[in-house]
């Protein structure tokens, strides 16, 4: 398991190579002012969908990747 400072590194620079420098620092600001809560926006996300229907959709969005 990673320590929290290797996650928070990590993290950044996949953001930075995906966003870049702006809109990761925009990403960040919006986390940081927001009360989104991951876990229930997750839970809602998948609510009506099957395991074969959300192992399908990652599969797809792998293969795009």
């Amino acid at each position: 398991m990673r320590t929290d400072n290797t996650l928070r590194y990590e993290a950044i620079n996949v953001l930075m190579k995906t966003f870049g420098l702006v809109d990761t620092e925009r990403f960040i600001s919006m986390i940081k002012r927001d009360t989104f809560d991951y876990t229930e926006w997750r839970r809602n996300l998948c609510k009506d969908m099957t395991i074969d229907e959300i192992y399908k959709e990652a599969a797809a969005y792998h293969e795009k990747a």
